[in-house]
């Protein structure tokens, strides 16, 4: 595989996991707004959702990758953690907290996980 087709498999896993986080933010705040729901009482749910988020985003870059799964998540969470990075860096002027650093992992691993099943359900065709 080369690094084009792996760029671009990574790419569309951060597309996806970005697609995926405007559409859940979107369901939330209508909950939020409609119901009388808090923010507080939604935490939990908005973290699995980030997790589930991230997952799927490296399942799709491994099923686009068909190779390499782990080098894919790992690329496609890294990619995704820059962008946050650079958007709360350069908008906000904050770095990352010692909290924001451990969903990091947690999102580098969930990426890696989900690349690996998506190039092991695609390889199988």
């Amino acid at each position: 595989m080369n690094a084009r087709h792996m760029l671009s498999a990574m790419i569309k896993g951060v597309a996806a996991i970005l697609v995926a986080i405007i559409i859940s933010s979107l369901i939330l705040s209508l909950l939020l707004r409609f119901t009388s729901l808090t923010e507080v009482s939604l935490k939990w749910v908005t973290t699995g959702l980030s997790f589930l988020s991230l997952f799927i985003g490296g399942f799709l870059s491994g099923k686009k990758g068909k190779e390499k799964g782990m080098m894919l998540g790992i690329g496609t969470a890294l990619l995704f953690s820059l962008f946050v990075f650079l958007v709360q860096y350069l908008g906000y002027q904050t770095t990352f907290t010692s909290t924001q650093y451990l969903y990091h992992g947690i999102f580098l691993l969930l990426c890696m996980l989900g690349a690996i099943m998506g190039v092991n359900i695609s390889s199988h065709k």
